[in-house]
């Protein structure tokens, strides 16, 4: 038997901004609030986290169903 794939998307339902972090929790099969406060947690952080979140949305598609 093989698992089934899994594949990162962006839900139609359940997203607050653009979906990137819900399709992240699905993925994993996490929190999507925890995902969003640690997303929240690292823009204290210097770094490219919004540019970074900025293409990841462009990059995963949105789910069809």
């Amino acid at each position: 038997m093989t698992a089934p794939v899994r594949r990162l998307t962006r839900p139609r339902r359940g997203k607050i901004f653009g979906g990137v972090c819900a399709g992240i929790a699905q993925y994993f099969g996490w929190s999507p609030f925890l995902v969003r406060l640690l997303f929240v947690l690292s823009c204290i952080l210097p770094g490219p986290q919004f540019l970074l979140y900025l293409a990841l949305w462009l990059v995963i598609p949105k789910q069809k169903f």
